[in-house]
């Protein structure tokens, strides 16, 4: 129960004001002593929970820590301001909504809505977790990240193995980000070769940061690349502004996740 609660302490020493510490840091924000801290840290690194900065001495929380709790109690409030606006974007264009954050090297699912129970051709749900570099969300998040933090998610090995049948070589990816980022959205059949056209825009902050990104997908045979743009792309753009709006009201996700 002791190391259960200095665990937790070393958790909550990390705020929206302390998202990178170094060990004496944390140690001192959590009031154990060093030995102690060293221990947690390690402990909850190698469960995931928290992870060391490149290059540096430096801990951050991860994505997992809310991945917990949705799989505990079954929401969040990132999911509560999103359902009702992912709900807005299905129907007769698209089938599925989605909005997802980075995780280290993969794209989290947040929240996910479909359209009654259409079955597509992906089996993603809440806390999925799937390579950036394969993930359409992944790409309209990547594209807005500075580059050295673009650099190291993509050289970050995802905690799921690729399960895509097909793939891009790397000048093919930066070629989609960058496109992606001069348009302001990613647009991409699927990588998963499961029939399916996929637009995604990033839900940026105040200092256009990339916070998360929200999806609209579609049937490839339902209708062309540029009907999909037109008829998807504007309601997409003001339901990732909204999204933005909510998360900088509340406070929910900060430029550190």
């Amino acid at each position: 129960m002791n190391s259960l609660s200095k665990g937790l302490r070393v958790l909550e020493a990390f705020t929206a004001e302390r998202t990178e510490m170094t060990l004496s840091e944390v140690a001192r924000a959590a009031g154990i002593d060093p030995g102690t801290a060293f221990r947690m840290l390690n402990t909850l690194v190698m469960l995931g929970y928290v992870a060391r900065v490149p290059d540096s001495k430096r801990f951050r929380l991860t994505m997992k820590v809310v991945d917990l709790g949705l799989h505990a109690i079954g929401r969040s409030d990132l999911r509560e301001l999103a359902r009702p606006i992912l709900r807005s974007l299905v129907g007769e264009i698209s089938e599925a909504a989605s909005l997802g954050v980075m995780d280290g090297g993969d794209v989290l699912y947040v929240e996910r809505v479909r359209a009654g129970v259409t079955r597509l051709g992906v089996d993603i749900r809440i806390g999925t977790l799937i390579p950036a570099a394969t993930s359409i969300i992944g790409h309209a998040i990547l594209a807005f990240l500075p580059l050295r933090e673009r650099e190291r998610i993509l050289a970050t090995p995802p905690r799921r193995s690729d399960s895509a049948s097909l793939s891009l070589t790397r000048p093919e990816l930066d070629r989609a980000l960058e496109t992606a980022r001069e348009r302001g959205y990613a647009l991409h059949d699927s990588l998963f070769g499961n029939g399916l056209r996929v637009l995604a825009v990033p839900v940026l902050d105040i200092d256009g940061y990339p916070v998360a990104a929200i999806s609209v997908a579609a049937p490839v045979m339902r209708m062309s690349m540029d009907e999909f743009r037109t008829r998807a792309l504007a309601p997409l753009q003001s339901a990732a502004k909204e999204v933005a709006r909510a998360v900088q009201a509340s406070g929910t996700v900060s430029a550190a996740v």
